[in-house]
């Protein structure tokens, strides 16, 4: 069996951007069998020395991302003296940029690696949301970073999911008479906890068009005024056990609703300093 060739991946950074494309480029070639020896956040010429050594030694190339310049001049310069070929996959696009968009790069390692970072944390808060969504698990309302309680109908899932893509871990809780609440809401501090309520009317009108929607008639006691009066009643007395800011969300848009409960918990936040 042929030995795989070699490409060594230099990066200031993960290197993750080089060797995928080291990888899509392998594709076009008997396969993509190659051998990729990444060399992760090279920090100093040391570093460069001991890859270019053994990049001469396995004749093999160098695919690199140095943003930092100091170290993509030392590369070149070295490469060319040990007659290695050293691509460079991401200043011809800098310079483009540069040229295109008149502004200067940062040159500052691991910038992508941040942006991966903040779409990890949104996943993260969104199988959260999933996980503690409708009271399933009380055990995420002390780790969330916002609780929502209200009666049912009152935006909870959908403004919990709106959140989460702000990477906010949200818990929602569904307040029934019959149904004690979890002692968990009554423990939260200040600044976590927002209630949410709606008029009678606009509630009627929902859960009729939801009863529908299942096929239901629409005199079923959910979507009774008497019953619907009761919950909103039970729901009231709970939020005023636990203290927490009240927002009506009756003809809102769930990112109107959104922006109102992250600026009330910042005040509520801020005043419990």
């Amino acid at each position: 069996m042929a030995e795989k060739e070699i490409v060594y991946v230099i990066s200031d950074s993960v290197g993750e951007t080089a060797e995928i494309v080291v990888k899509a480029v392998a594709s076009q070639f008997n396969g993509g069998h190659v051998d990729i020896r990444r060399n992760s956040y090279v920090e100093d010429t040391e570093d460069l020395e001991e890859a270019i050594l053994l990049a001469r030694k396995d004749h093999s190339l160098i695919a690199y991302t140095l943003v930092v310049p100091a170290l993509k001049e030392y590369l070149d310069k070295r490469a060319a003296e040990e007659g290695i070929t050293a691509i460079d996959l991401l200043n011809p696009l800098m310079d483009a940029f540069v040229k295109r968009f008149n502004k200067e790069p940062r040159h500052r390692p691991g910038l992508m690696r941040r942006l991966d970072e903040e779409y990890f944390r949104k996943v993260e808060a969104i199988e959260f949301a999933v996980k503690y969504d409708d009271g399933r698990d009380p055990r995420g309302i002390a780790r969330a970073d916002i609780v929502l309680i209200g009666v049912s109908r009152t935006s909870k899932t959908p403004l919990s999911m709106y959140l989460a893509h702000q990477r906010y871990k949200v818990a929602n809780v569904p307040l029934v008479p019959e149904v004690a609440p979890p002692d968990e809401i009554f423990t939260l501090r200040r600044g976590k906890c927002v209630g949410l309520i709606i008029t009678p009317d606009k509630l009627n009108a929902i859960r009729k068009e939801r009863l529908k929607a299942l096929g239901l008639t629409s005199q079923a006691n959910y979507a009774s005024y008497e019953r619907i009066l009761e919950e909103l009643d039970y729901a009231e007395k709970i939020m005023k056990r636990v203290g927490c800011p009240v927002i009506n969300v009756s003809n809102k848009a769930v990112e109107e609703t959104a922006s109102l409960i992250l600026d009330v918990l910042k005040m509520e936040r801020s005043s419990n300093r």
